[in-house]
């Protein structure tokens, strides 16, 4: 079992990156597998009164049909698939978090990213662990404190996983930078907890 890094973030939250947690070939495999097995639809967000629909794809599942809003659009949970359900049990027991759903994310490539955000949607309740998987393209990600704007950044490499927990989303927003020398797809999985 791999322990987690001391806590990335300077202060107002705890952010562990476990690092790979498997291996290139069976990070690969799942990749595959995401890309082939996920009911992936187009993200949509009402961002200023428009309606945008994201290139980046999204899907999500859970224990029960739970709704999400966020970005005001809302998703209803699909049923979890065995090979999430595995991903699960083993984040699970990396982490000591029980969680019941699981945000996905697949950007074709360095195209594609995530803006300045916090998942701090009060379905997710106050205080809450998000355990971040990512397989395919290594990326940066980047944390910024949303008071003294301290920022710090890591790159998730293929197969590890990321975890953000303690009061994070209350004091720290976080992006996934575009990179134009990124040519290959990432699929990003969150399991979170509906409240």
């Amino acid at each position: 079992m791999r322990k987690h890094t001391e806590n990335l973030l300077p202060q107002d939250g705890i952010v562990n990156y476990y690092g790979k947690i498997f291996s290139d070939e069976e990070a690969l495999t799942y990749l595959q597998k995401m890309l082939q097995e996920i009911e992936w639809k187009n993200d949509e967000a009402i961002i200023y009164g428009k309606h945008i629909i994201t290139k980046r794809k999204a899907a999500w599942y859970g224990d029960r049909n739970y709704s999400y809003t966020y970005s005001n659009t809302t998703k209803h949970a699909l049923p979890w698939t065995a090979d999430l359900l595995a991903l699960k049990k083993i984040v699970e027991e990396l982490t000591g978090t029980v969680f019941n759903s699981c945000l996905l994310n697949l950007y074709h490539d360095g195209n594609e990213g995530m803006a300045w955000h916090s998942d701090d949607e009060k379905s997710l309740g106050k205080n809450t662990s998000i355990a971040s998987l990512s397989f395919g393209a290594e990326r940066k990600f980047s944390f910024k404190h949303k008071v003294s704007k301290d920022t710090v950044s890591l790159v998730l490499e293929n197969g590890s996983l990321l975890v953000m927990k303690g009061s994070t989303q209350t004091h720290w927003q976080h992006s996934l930078p575009k990179s134009t020398k990124v040519k290959s797809p990432r699929v990003n999985l969150t399991f979170r907890t509906m409240v």
